[in-house]
């Protein structure tokens, strides 16, 4: 099957999957329009948590920190708590520091909280207290902020915005549909 633009397709739609990926890269690496106030204040205030929780990963809470590291990650605890650490404060110094790059920086942010949250799911489940996590009823409730951070990441920076208009492709009087 061949797609209209000459690239071959298989049956997956994998030339499809592409289309997506590169529409979800521009609108990423796009000038972002403007903030409001609010969310200008929501990402520096985010960028500053991260920040401060990096570097309270490296120095007074790094045994707190291990203690989230699933017993299953095929890494050392330590070295999963220092390079998380190091990722927070980059990503936070760059959501303070970096504007023009807040959309990419946002959707890395809220990446990042993705990939940490089976951390989370295992403190739970192994009922491991820290950071004063110590019954379940606590544990499931901090599972709930997860989510929230992710929205959070997503909404004060933009990408949410960028995302969905990168999903949804071109309008119906682009180029593309011409």
């Amino acid at each position: 099957m061949r797609h209209e633009r000459g690239i071959r397709e298989d049956s997956t739609g994998s030339a499809e999957s592409a289309s997506s990926l590169r529409r979800i890269g521009r609108a990423l690496a796009a000038r972002p329009a403007r903030l409001s106030p609010a969310r200008h204040v929501g990402r520096v205030t985010l960028g500053t948590f991260l920040t401060g929780t990096g570097i309270a990963h490296l120095t007074a809470l790094r045994e707190e920190f291990q203690a989230q590291v699933p017993p299953w990650f095929p890494a050392d605890p330590d070295a999963v708590v220092v390079v998380s650490g190091v990722a927070e404060i980059a990503i936070g110094l760059s959501l303070v520091a970096l504007p023009r790059w807040r959309v990419p920086v946002g959707a890395a942010a809220a990446a990042f909280f993705v990939v940490i949250f089976p951390g989370n799911i295992s403190q739970y489940v192994t009922g491991t207290d820290a950071f004063g996590l110590d019954s379940d009823g606590a544990r499931l409730v901090r599972l709930f902020f997860q989510p929230a951070l992710v929205a959070w990441a997503l909404w004060s920076t933009g990408a949410w915005r960028a995302l969905a208009s990168g999903l949804r492709g071109p309008g119906p009087h682009s180029e593309a549909h011409s």
